[in-house]
């Protein structure tokens, strides 16, 4: 894994998530494959892998380069400018 000025940025304490699923998903009826926590925010996002990508859309409208898996016994991060784990 790679260091990228993103993860520099990031707040000192992890924020809290601000939902347990990505809302977006059930709000157009859909199900995440897996959920991925905004480290920025807190915004709970499904991954690219579920049909809507909305971690993905989360970043694009407001630049929050750096992410986590939130899927219990994973804990890999994901810089979107960079594309690398961190």
């Amino acid at each position: 894994m790679s260091e990228c000025t993103h993860v520099a940025e990031l707040p000192r304490a992890e924020p809290a998530p601000l939902s347990t699923t990505c809302l977006e998903c059930l709000a157009v009826g859909s199900h995440p494959v897996q959920l991925r926590l905004c480290l920025v925010c807190g915004h709970v996002g499904c991954c690219d892998s579920s049909p809507f990508r909305h971690a993905t859309g989360h970043f694009e409208e407001t630049g929050h380069a750096v992410m986590r898996t939130f899927e219990p016994g994973d804990s890999w991060r994901w810089c979107f400018v960079d594309q690398i784990l961190v």
